[in-house]
């Protein structure tokens, strides 16, 4: 399967790849590159968002793409709660290069207010919690607006996840 390389020059993104680094919920390097991947599929959907939240003069900030399955295993090994990581056996959205982890960013690469930091494992960090202010949830409404015009799918638990729909017709991708 031939991933896509995604990168700040080549998308007006911002890269900040959690897993790469030591600023992670497990304080821990998981991976060994921090280079973004998606599918093709994945991103095309990308691509229409970029250009969504251009017009509301918006940007990404993708804290995690395509996910080797070794990284996988080092996640749960931390953290074995199926509420927030794929049991590795059964191939998470990431594993399978269909998933992205982000947030908006303002004109001056601030990140907008969404009430959580990335990789919350909280009530508070799920879709449609009453527990954030009112500038937090309209940011989240205004992330999963664009996403989800675009034409992903999101995971309820997370504000910051999003996938193609069924996941599972796609397959595992072996560690790149």
């Amino acid at each position: 399967m031939s991933l896509i390389e995604i990168t700040e020059a080549s998308h007006n993104i911002v890269l900040d790849m959690r897993y790469a680094t030591m600023n992670n919920f497990t304080n821990q390097q998981i991976y060994d590159s921090s280079r973004c991947f998606l599918r093709p599929e994945a991103l095309y959907l990308l691509e229409k968002a970029i250009q969504l939240a251009e017009q509301q003069k918006l940007r990404f900030k993708i804290f995690d793409a395509y996910r080797p399955q070794y990284a996988q295993e080092r996640l749960w090994s931390i953290c074995p709660n199926s509420d927030y990581i794929t049991p590795p056996e059964r191939g998470s959205p990431h594993t399978r290069g269909i998933a992205l982890d982000l947030t908006l960013i303002d004109q001056n690469g601030q990140e907008l207010d969404m009430g959580t930091p990335f990789d919350s494992f909280d009530i508070t960090s799920h879709h449609g919690t009453t527990q954030i202010s009112a500038e937090a949830a309209l940011n989240r409404y205004k992330l999963l607006g664009i996403m989800m015009s675009a034409g992903w799918d999101l995971y309820v638990n997370e504000w910051w996840h999003y996938q193609l729909f069924n996941a599972r017709q796609f397959d595992l991708i072996p560690n790149r």
